[in-house]
């Protein structure tokens, strides 16, 4: 199943949405940071392919890179190939058509973290692979993984930036993480608002024709 869904610049390796994932597994926040190291070796011009896997541990993450925005997810590794692409070229047609005009200037982590509600109605329909719709994906002749390179985290990283983000991971959370929660608290509470306050009205409606009638009678 896919875990994790990061979107980023490549030009500075900036993060621009992520999924957010209630109820997701602490030891997750050490691959968060292996993906944006990831998205950090790119920004400094490393000539990395368009599409590629890279192993770590007991998953992998796939990514693909376009319009200077880098793609990412990280599924199990019993997770087929082809539906894990098939699900990032769907993110990337949907943010390409909504933000493709605002990327380039985006000055703070998660500018787009809106996006997550296209993130999460997406990642749910490609949860079960056994379903008719992924069957006939996988299916799909026009859309071929084969060729894509697959790597492990050590190469890409080095072992020593490896070594680096376990000292990160124990000593503390970056500031972009407190942004992040920060945001996802702002987006928990303007869907509150949006949901109760026509209720509030009509109650207050209510009230103040009942105040309005016994003043009459």
């Amino acid at each position: 199943m896919v875990k994790l869904t990061m979107i980023a610049r490549v030009t500075d390796g900036l993060p621009l949405a992520e999924g957010l994932d209630a109820g997701r597994d602490p030891q997750d926040e050490f691959y968060k940071q292996q993906a944006k190291s990831i998205f950090k070796n790119f920004s400094k011009g490393q000539n990395e392919p368009s599409r590629m896997s890279i192993e770590t541990g007991p998953y992998i993450f796939h990514y693909i890179i376009e319009g200077r925005v880098c793609y990412l997810t990280m599924c199990d590794r019993s997770y087929p190939k082809k539906l894990a692409f098939q699900y990032l070229e769907e993110l990337k047609n949907e943010f390409q058509r909504v933000n493709g005009d605002q990327i380039e200037t985006a000055a703070r982590p998660y500018a787009f973290i809106k996006f997550d509600a296209f993130i999460q109605k997406t990642k749910k329909l490609y949860l079960d692979t056994r379903t008719q719709r992924n069957i006939s994906k996988l299916n799909d002749e026009l859309y071929e993984v084969q060729q894509i390179m697959t790597r492990n985290v050590q190469e890409v990283l080095g072992v020593g930036e490896k070594l680096d983000q376990v000292s990160e991971m124990s000593s503390r959370l970056t500031s972009e993480s407190r942004i992040y929660a920060d945001k996802a608290r702002d987006l928990n509470r303007q869907a509150l608002i949006r949901k109760w306050a026509p209720v509030a009205i009509v109650i207050a409606i209510v009230l103040l024709l009942f105040w309005v009638k016994n003043k009459i009678w």
